[in-house]
């Protein structure tokens, strides 16, 4: 059976995921409007086949090839909503890279997302998986977004508690396959104000001889910290931080931090504690260490990178074998970020 106007078949995937891992997929959209899915919803294969939702690939464990329709979201826009007393509401469309959209808002003296600088992936993709750095969190700018039922092609609008959001998490995450983000608005409050919670960003700022920064100096000393400690995905593949900075009651957190008084640490409001996951892969010997294709990252033992020719089993080899070693040595376990296909 051939193949629909804008379908292409048999597609190979490992250019369009960041950790390049080999795989295929049966059939790939590039979905450049909304108006575009309902054309693809309508073909007598979408219902039965099993569907993914592709945007920049920078948060995806592809495991081998993929049996159904990959949904590439290649949607571009962004503008000022509306510009109220307390706050500037900005949109942006879900194919726009988040780091050109950042900067884009810096550039139009709208600050405010300046501590999410250089994060990987699509606009689109940003909310599923509630991106955080530097002690910021999506939802905390967030407005509304615009996302397309995937079962029947119909719009719909959610709001902040629509989304449901948790630490690296989200509604649509925990229900793959199911909605395709078009477009998301941000809250840029006003007046603003800095935010420098982590030590790291502070000494950057500092060492950049900055006394009072703008949202643009702390943007510059983010993509800085970043392009440092991480590697970049057009040279080596990854996805960024693997794993979620693990969680810890108050009681298990005082036990840690008996035998290891120097455990980086920060304790919630809920009186729980959160650790730091690149941390405990460094204690449990993992920093630097491959495991045939893949290892872990010699400057960040947070980032799992692929060594060249790697496959998603190579990487889950790799993970289980990670998440064993933590747990064995300071019983805690830890939970990927990355959606494994």
């Amino acid at each position: 059976m051939g193949a629909s106007p804008g379908v292409e078949l048999d597609v190979d995937l490992s250019a369009l995921n960041t950790f390049g891992l080999r795989a295929r997929a049966a059939r790939l959209v590039r979905l450049r409007s909304a108006e575009q899915l309902a054309a693809v919803i309508a073909e007598p294969a979408w219902a039965s086949a099993p569907r993914l939702v592709l945007g920049g690939g920078s948060n995806v464990v592809l495991c081998g090839d993929f049996s159904g329709t990959v949904l590439k979201v290649e949607i571009r826009g962004r503008r000022l909503v509306r510009e109220e007393a307390a706050a500037w509401i900005v949109e942006a469309a879900g194919g726009e890279s988040w780091h050109d959209f950042v900067r884009w808002t810096l550039a139009q003296g709208w600050p405010g997302l300046e501590n999410l600088s250089l994060i990987p992936g699509t606009v689109g993709a940003a909310p599923i998986q509630n991106i955080g750095a530097y002690g910021l969190e999506l939802a905390e700018r967030f407005e509304g977004l615009d996302a397309l039922d995937l079962r029947s092609g119909a719009r719909q609008s959610f709001g902040l508690q629509d989304c449901a959001f948790g630490y690296r998490d989200s509604v649509f995450k925990r229900n793959p396959g199911r909605w395709l983000v078009t477009a998301v608005r941000f809250r840029l409050p006003r007046p603003w104000q800095a935010r420098l919670a982590y030590a790291e960003l502070v000494h950057e700022v500092q060492a950049a001889g900055v006394s009072s920064p703008t949202a643009l100096d702390i943007s510059d000393a983010v993509c800085a910290i970043r392009r440092r400690k991480l590697p970049d995905p057009a040279e080596i593949g990854n996805v960024g931080s693997f794993f979620k900075n693990p969680v810890v009651d108050a009681a298990h957190g005082a036990r840690l931090l008996a035998g290891h008084p120097a455990m980086p640490h920060y304790p919630q409001a809920d009186g729980r504690v959160k650790l730091a996951a690149g941390w405990l892969i460094e204690q449990a010997g993992w920093k630097g260490r491959d495991l045939g294709a893949v290892g872990s990252f010699e400057r960040q033992a947070l980032v799992l990178v692929n060594r060249g020719g790697a496959t998603g089993t190579d990487l889950m080899r790799l993970a289980q074998a990670i998440m064993a070693d933590v747990e064995a040595g300071f019983g805690v376990r830890l939970e990927p970020e990355p959606v494994f296909v």
